[in-house]
């Protein structure tokens, strides 16, 4: 496996402080990831375990590893005060709360603006401030479900759920940072912090646009598994092999497509200029069906690999871990047990 670590000292965050407040989801994966950019972390949590989210050991809660641990009631003076302390030389509170929690816990965004001038404010609700649902709790299927993405997702017969990685990680944690990161640059301009905020639902809808710009093109239905990109091509589709695992197909050009009909021996059985006519599209899937049902997963990704048809096999957790490519590139480690390392590299 190749070693190619950040160096600590040189990362881009190095020397920025951050303070987190307990939440669950986003909020520690974007604490998590600013602390992989070089910034110190330190949560804050209460006295007595809120009950959120997954029950962990703490050996295993990798969003929250290697973050120092504070036990503050915030819910009293002393302990908001013992925050106020926190934040006199740090660069970024993150908070989750729901609305107007922070507020109650007089911590709100004018009292930090006037004790701490430099101090840039994430914040991130469920579903936002305002509206019916602003107050009510939520997690990663309730959002999808309300911004259409849970709707497009899935088989023709319901929606499927793609973990918690849409809404919680690239909605929320992924627009959160963003914004935090576009604050700590303007304050370096102007020398002032301030209000970086967003809610896992904005965030959420606002990884949406492209489908929005396909479906006003006439190139998007809101049926399930019919489109190119959901399934319902057959070049764009997930196939069994002999031994019941999988191959993932992505070959949208019309050059990897005809790789893809080269690689299944499909050549001269399909015309590659039907590609994209729906009508052609069961007897397309049929034919790659009953190719791919040949072979093992192995064996077909073996000679995938070695052309550009865009077709990989369907790995699990683990075996991502021990993929030669993977592996190559250094994404992952294995002590003390496997796990993703960072992943964006500085030099």
């Amino acid at each position: 496996m190749t070693q190619n670590r950040n160096d600590p000292a040189s990362l881009p965050l190095a020397g920025i402080k951050i303070v987190e407040l307990h939440a669950i989801g986003p909020v520690p994966f974007a604490g998590m990831t600013l602390r992989m950019l070089g910034a110190e972390v330190i949560r804050v949590s209460p006295p007595a375990d809120p009950g959120l989210g997954v029950n962990m050991d703490s050996r295993f809660d990798l969003l929250n590893a290697g973050k120092t641990p504070r036990h503050l009631d915030l819910k009293n003076a002393e302990g908001q005060e013992a925050v106020h302390q926190l934040l006199a030389d740090a660069d970024v509170l993150l908070e989750g709360f729901r609305p107007g929690v922070l507020e109650r816990l007089g911590l709100g965004p004018e009292v930090l603006r006037e004790r701490h001038p430099r101090l840039v404010l994430g914040r991130l609700s469920g579903w936002g401030t305002e509206g019916v649902l602003a107050p009510r709790a939520g997690h990663d299927i309730n959002y999808l479900s309300l911004c259409g993405a849970l709707h497009a997702i899935g088989d023709a017969d319901k929606p499927g759920i793609p973990l918690n990685l849409v809404a919680d990680f690239g909605g929320g944690a992924m627009h959160l940072l963003l914004g935090v990161l576009a604050k700590l640059i303007q304050r370096g301009i102007s020398g002032r912090g301030g209000v970086a905020e967003t809610s896992i639902e904005a965030g959420t809808i606002g990884l949406t646009p492209l489908f929005y710009g396909l479906m006003a093109a006439g190139r998007w239905s809101t049926d399930r598994a019919s489109n190119i990109l959901d399934g319902g091509a057959p070049y764009y589709r997930v196939y069994r092999t002999a031994d019941d695992r999988h191959m993932a197909v992505g070959a949208i050009e019309p050059k990897f497509f005809l790789e893809l009909l080269r690689l299944t021996g499909l050549e001269g059985k399909f015309d590659p200029k039907r590609q994209n006519d729906r009508n052609a599209w069961p007897e397309l899937g049929e034919l790659l069906a009953q190719a791919f049902a040949t072979r093992t997963r192995d064996e077909w990704a073996a000679d995938a690999i070695k052309v550009d048809a865009c077709t990989t096999p369907v790995l699990d957790f683990i075996e991502a871990t021990r993929d030669p490519h993977n592996q190559a590139n250094g994404w992952y480690t294995t002590d003390p047990f496997p796990r993703p390392v960072e992943v964006i590299r500085f030099s």
